[in-house]
């Protein structure tokens, strides 16, 4: 098994990477190829497509960490006896509701999404058209009073609402998060149950996607190939952990505006290099 120090390195940049911008709705995916088309890791095509999904696998240990109590459907007293959390099941039958048109759509288009639309201006136009969106969304949205303000509020009919505007993410630069936090903000959920949503919504989504990328890539991992997806996934997963805990405090008080214009300037920035290099 032979890696070096530098490869190393670029993984758990990598890896710090997917940890910020897994849970922030500026798009990991698209940060993960800006990056890695000037910081290109020493592996396969095959192994890097792989790679870019399965880390993720890291900032979703760090979500059910993180709210374990509120996404565990069990409680368990006197160390003996347990009973199931109907209201914690409920949101968990949701969410998988909320997750079928995602599945749909990345089961039928995945491959022709990866083949064609991985690309450095497919990813900046994602990212300046959503930037637009967010501070649109949000100059709309600030003059109105949510109708949904906790998770558990959440219907059967605005969980399918959020799950189609998940659908948006399969374009490499829109943010999974960033489509969930924007569908969620138009139909009338606050900005705290819509991240929490989107917390629980990314399991089955992320554990889904990470079981195809791997059943594609194939179980034939070398030495040098699980110490790198190892590295990425633990970077990642402490990461998050501090960027979760961080964006829980920051929207009780801030807009996603901030965000918004963070997508723009990136997108502008992926352009220019782009046109230059």
């Amino acid at each position: 098994m032979n890696i070096d120090v530098m490869e190393i390195l670029k993984v758990i940049f990598l890896g710090i990477v997917e940890g910020i911008t897994e849970w922030l709705p500026i798009s990991s995916t698209g940060h993960m190829l800006i990056v890695d088309e000037f910081l290109q890791l020493n592996a396969s095509k095959a192994f890097k497509e792989m790679f870019f999904v399965v880390i993720q696998l890291g900032a979703i240990l760090a979500v059910l960490g993180i709210f374990w109590e509120k996404m565990f459907p069990f409680q368990f007293k006197d160390n003996r006896k347990s009973f199931i959390r109907k209201d914690v099941f409920t949101i968990w039958f949701k969410t998988a509701f909320a997750c079928i048109p995602g599945a749909a759509v990345t089961l039928l288009f995945d491959d022709y999404i990866e083949a064609h639309f991985h690309t450095p201006f497919v990813i900046a136009a994602a990212l300046i058209f959503y930037g637009v969106a967010f501070i649109q969304v949000e100059n709309w949205n600030n003059k109105r009073v949510p109708k949904i303000n906790k998770l558990s509020d959440i219907t059967w009919q605005t969980a399918f609402i959020i799950g189609v505007f998940q659908v948006l993410s399969i374009i490499p630069g829109t943010s999974r998060s960033g489509a969930t936090i924007i569908g969620a903000l138009l139909i009338g959920v606050s900005r705290v149950a819509a991240a929490e949503f989107t917390f629980f919504m990314a399991v089955p989504v992320m554990f889904g996607l990470s079981a195809i990328k791997l059943i594609k890539f194939g179980f034939n991992f070398t030495g040098s190939e699980l110490l790198i997806l190892g590295i990425g996934m633990i970077t990642a997963f402490i990461v998050s952990i501090y960027v979760i805990n961080f964006l829980m405090s920051f929207i009780k008080k801030n807009d996603f505006k901030v965000f918004g214009w963070y997508r723009i300037a990136v997108g502008i920035l992926v352009i220019v290099i782009s046109l230059i290099f």
